[in-house]
């Protein structure tokens, strides 16, 4: 085989697999959906930092859909894939991620406590996310950008204090 056969085929290789790439990254991109908060569905990215010891740190793209009584939270990584499903109503909440680990939790508090090392607020997650300042004991939240899509709450108590900030698919 000659050199120049040789790097056509290369060539023709290394194209065809940009495109299978190109094409991959724009089917992760056509998923998106669009925010309907009147039918209860956010997505966008949202991280969580938690000054323990040692501190920890969670980014991930998300969908939630539902209500704070009963709701679904899905964690996606930047290239697309789930990282975790967590599932709640009255009776209990479930923590999928992946690989046939399931967890079970008497509350969504209690399981995103566990998760995260900080109970994130359902009830007032769903309140800020429509832009109704819902007070929460030790948290504080910014909706100064909410129309904006941009959401950040802090936690001061109880130890250990969070940092959560959402940014909204536009």
């Amino acid at each position: 085989m000659s050199f120049n056969s040789r790097l056509h085929r290369l060539l023709f290789s290394g194209a065809l697999s940009a495109i299978f790439l190109i094409a991959g990254c724009a089917g992760i991109s056509r998923t998106k959906a669009i925010n309907d908060p009147e039918n209860g569905f956010w997505a966008g990215r949202l991280s969580l930092q938690v000054q323990s010891e040692p501190a920890q740190s969670f980014y991930a793209g998300f969908e939630l859909k539902g209500k704070p009584e009963r709701g679904e939270l899905t964690l996606i990584s930047p290239l697309g894939s789930v990282l975790g499903v967590l599932r709640w109503s009255p009776q209990e909440a479930v923590l999928d991620s992946g690989d046939h680990k399931i967890q079970r939790f008497e509350s969504v508090d209690a399981l995103m406590a566990q998760a995260t090392g900080a109970a994130v607020p359902m009830n007032a997650l769903f309140a800020w996310l429509r832009g109704d300042h819902a007070s929460v004991s030790g948290w504080t939240a910014d909706l100064s950008r909410q129309v904006e899509g941009r959401i950040t709450a802090q936690r001061a108590l109880p130890a250990p204090q969070a940092d959560l900030r959402v940014v909204l698919d536009q």
